[in-house]
């Protein structure tokens, strides 16, 4: 594999995986965020993509990669060029439901597939689903979902609620309370890259929540919770894996310690492919993988798995090799419902400390085959 760089004006680098000699690559352009607060979701999401490529050999694969700086506008201008200029088969890589909302119907109108490694709002899965589109990872409410079931079992009956104020953050809240069955404590939607929550945390403390669901990925939820630990409130924490992610948990430190957070990842799944992964992620990087890199790198297996049953050109054979999702998955059992978004199991977390690096084990079960609650408005 053959792996160089350039730098596009205006832009953050731009890495292409090129097709060997001869060859006709698929191209694939990756939009996804390498600057600022949400940076490292999207280093994740591009460095696992490119270690699957990497493992399987792929010089079949022309990836271009750019930096939306996780800016509408900045992504809609990239998409545009990728399809116009670029010429791309296939898009993927962002990380934001409000930039997914603003690239993805446009990329699949003008025929192009956009598989999503991440944002899975609730739009694209029901009314606006479209068979060009397919999510890898999760539609939005599913993690929240789990983790009001895992509130039910836990006992909790006033939760306080907290998410930003976008298409994601809406689809928390309301996945969350899909499954909750106790009372709201309160309800807050902050600012999108926030990262001052006093405020927010004197409401919490006056509200008498038994509970805390918040979700807050990225630079939010490390302003969160180390503001949370410090303001000494003490009362339990939930959150999707988002809020627990591994780059977060080193940068909060103990204050981590003990939360359960819901996933349909982590390193301790026992399956061959997720331990060739992340034995093959932390050689590469020198880091355990977090759940973003574990949908980088099935998102890029997905892509290749239909590489060798069809040509990109025949978009129909294409599309029901991508529908057949046949690929050896890191979450073990994966299939795609009728809206092109996961039915699988998602988990409960809890966060530990291994020697000196903080991470996730795996205590439970949330929800077991777990579709989405809006694929019986999707009409393809």
């Amino acid at each position: 594999m053959h792996l160089k760089r350039s730098f596009m004006a205006g832009l953050a680098a731009s890495a292409m995986i090129a097709g060997a000699a001869g060859a006709e690559p698929v191209k694939v352009g990756m939009i996804t965020t390498l600057s600022g607060g949400g940076a490292g979701l999207g280093i994740d999401v591009r460095d696992g993509f490119q270690l699957a490529l990497k493992m399987a050999g792929a010089p079949e694969v022309e990836l271009i990669v750019e930096d939306d700086q996780q800016k509408p506008d900045i992504a809609v201008q990239i998409a545009d060029k990728m399809i116009q200029s670029d010429q791309v088969d296939v898009l993927t890589g962002i990380i934001w439901s409000n930039l997914a909302m603003a690239v993805v119907p446009a990329a699949v109108a003008q025929g192009k597939f956009y598989l999503s490694p991440n944002a899975g709002p609730s739009a694209l899965a029901g009314a606006g689903c479209d068979k060009n589109y397919f999510n890898v990872a999760w539609q939005n409410d599913n993690l929240h979902e789990a983790a009001g079931a895992y509130a039910n079992s836990a006992g909790y009956k006033n939760s306080f609620m907290l998410a930003p104020n976008y298409p994601a953050g809406t689809d928390a809240i309301a996945g969350y309370k899909r499954f909750y069955g106790g009372a709201a404590a309160g309800e807050l939607y902050t600012q999108l890259g926030q990262t001052d929550y006093a405020a927010e945390i004197a409401q919490i403390r006056a509200s008498g929540a038994d509970s805390v669901f918040f979700f807050l990925p990225g630079g939010m939820g490390i302003a969160f919770m180390k503001q949370y630990a410090e303001s000494g409130v003490g009362i339990p924490l939930i959150g999707p894996a988002f809020s627990f992610d591994q780059n977060i948990l080193q940068a909060v430190g103990d204050a981590a310690l003990g939360v359960k957070n819901t996933s349909q990842w982590n390193k301790d799944i026992d399956n061959p492919a997720n331990a060739a992964f992340v034995a093959a992620y932390t050689a590469e990087y020198g880091r355990l993988p977090s759940l973003y890199s574990s949908q980088g790198f099935d998102t890029a297996n997905l892509l290749l798995s239909a590489m060798a049953k069809a040509d990109v050109a025949d978009q129909d054979a294409f599309r029901a090799a991508l529908e057949a999702a046949d690929f050896a998955s890191v979450r073990g059992d994966f299939a795609f419902g009728p809206n092109h978004h996961p039915i699988q199991d998602i988990y409960v977390r809890e966060v530990v400390k291994e020697g000196d690096v903080y991470t996730n084990k795996i205590i439970g079960t949330a929800l077991e085959d777990r579709g989405d609650a809006y694929a019986a408005e999707c009409k393809m």
